[in-house]
């Protein structure tokens, strides 16, 4: 199989967009579906893997200009990897490690010197940033809330507006307390230096 990472065109939107609703399907970040390619204020690397005119894999990188400006920690340039995913029919075949590799390779080219990813709590996403050399160095949690989850948790200031459904990000030491939640992810952040 010989799969081409090259840089992202604006026709490969849709097929970019199919490639990361079927990859994020199998994650975490279930719901998180888009029906646009986001555009980034800074540069970004945007690579895609191609397979016989199919889009099969892909990452973003949103890149510093300025410390500090994309990414959160680290010392230096950095760069923020928002999208990284491989079409699940070609999981398992060394995709994603070709497009970070090919990534940081062009990052190095502008001396960026590490790159910095968020992901949830899944096991097998976890194991990849790993094995490619990346470091957990903050976390935090995402809480959903659903229904009667909402039990008058959280209040609005506008009358006649009930929440339904809230998506929160939770900073706090005491997690235990949304243990009756569905929906309660570790939002943990990846660095790789380089």
């Amino acid at each position: 199989m010989k799969v081409i990472i090259r840089d992202y065109k604006v026709t490969d939107e849709i097929g970019w967009i199919r490639c990361r609703t079927l990859a994020f399907l199998q994650t975490a970040y279930f719901d998180n579906v888009l029906n646009k390619k986001e555009h980034y204020q800074n540069p970004a690397i945007e690579l895609v893997a191609e397979l016989d005119g199919q889009i099969v894999g892909l990452i973003d990188v949103e890149y510093e200009l300025e410390e500090r400006t994309v990414c959160s920690k680290g010392e230096g340039l950095g760069g923020m990897i928002w999208h990284i995913a491989v079409h699940p029919d070609f999981s398992h075949q060394g995709i994603g490690e070709q497009l970070l590799y090919a990534a940081e390779t062009e990052a190095k080219k502008m001396n960026i010197n590490r790159f910095e990813a968020w992901t949830r709590d899944d096991r097998w996403v976890q194991n990849w940033y790993e094995k490619m050399k990346f470091k957990i160095v903050d976390s935090y949690y995402h809480v959903y809330f659903e229904g009667n989850e909402m039990n008058h948790r959280i209040q609005g200031n506008i009358p006649d507006l009930y929440l339904i459904n809230a998506f929160t990000h939770y900073v706090g030491k005491d997690i235990d307390q949304f243990k009756s939640n569905k929906r309660v992810h570790k939002c943990v952040c990846f660095e790789k230096s380089f």
